[in-house]
């Protein structure tokens, strides 16, 4: 299966080596020099996995992964010549799924790659589905939401509270049940955090199609468009 990933690299040699053994190997790859390329990416695009240098120019790679992970769950393999313990243990804490040593062999990345995708997907023969309304699609297996022609970039939280519109277009979602099934957490009256993914995603899906998806059931939460329970 096909696999959209995103280097970060400052290595120009390495950045091109491991774009074109990933390329060889079933994946679509994309690049970023330093920090600031792989910050713009990272938020408006969507990933199946990142690997990430540490030392980067503008911003280093611990940054971008702690910034990743307040709203972001793509998985994340460190490459990195630093092997100091403390180091590889901090940046695992902080978000990292995987830490790998440079120089490294090209087949243990594939391999590393093959495992931590499998363990963050949590399932092995997901069956291909997609979830259609209105013209918009979104292939589940693969992560990926397609209106006409047009991709449409979505967070990891977006495609989860996007999919569970799909999957039941009748039913209204309260913001604690929204909050609840992207973040596995308990949700906190107040929390503004609902607000401005579901503005995020309703944005996105408007700019793509022109037209509105969701609606605001007021009182309650939201509701897919047009449909009534």
């Amino acid at each position: 299966m096909n696999r959209k990933v995103l280097v970060v690299e400052d290595d120009s040699d390495i950045r091109s080596i491991l774009k074109g053994f990933l390329s060889d190997n079933c994946c679509t790859v994309d690049t970023a020099a330093d920090g600031r390329e792989a910050d713009e990416k990272m938020r408006s695009l969507s990933y199946d996995l990142i690997f990430m240098d540490l030392m980067l120019p503008y911003k280093s790679g611990e940054v971008l992964i702690k910034e990743l992970r307040e709203f972001s769950d793509t998985p994340v393999i460190v490459l990195s010549a630093r092997s100091m313990l403390e180091t590889r243990l901090e940046v695992l804490r902080i978000g990292a799924d995987d830490y790998i040593l440079k120089p490294f062999d090209l087949a243990e990345v594939l391999v590393r790659m093959e495992v931590v995708l499998r363990r963050s997907s949590g399932a092995v023969n997901e069956e291909p589905q997609v979830l259609e309304y209105r013209g918009l699609k979104l292939y589940t297996s693969e992560n990926r939401v397609i209106y006409g022609d047009k991709e449409i970039p979505l967070t990891a939280k977006e495609l989860t509270m996007l999919r569970l519109f799909l999957e039941y277009p009748q039913k209204v979602y309260t913001k604690a049940n929204l909050y609840e099934s992207a973040w596995n957490e308990e949700y906190c009256y107040g929390d503004n955090t609902i607000n401005v993914h579901m503005s995020n995603l309703r944005s996105k899906l408007k700019k793509a199609s022109g037209e509105d998806f969701i609606d605001t059931v007021w009182g309650i939460g939201y509701r897919l468009k047009g449909e009534t329970s």
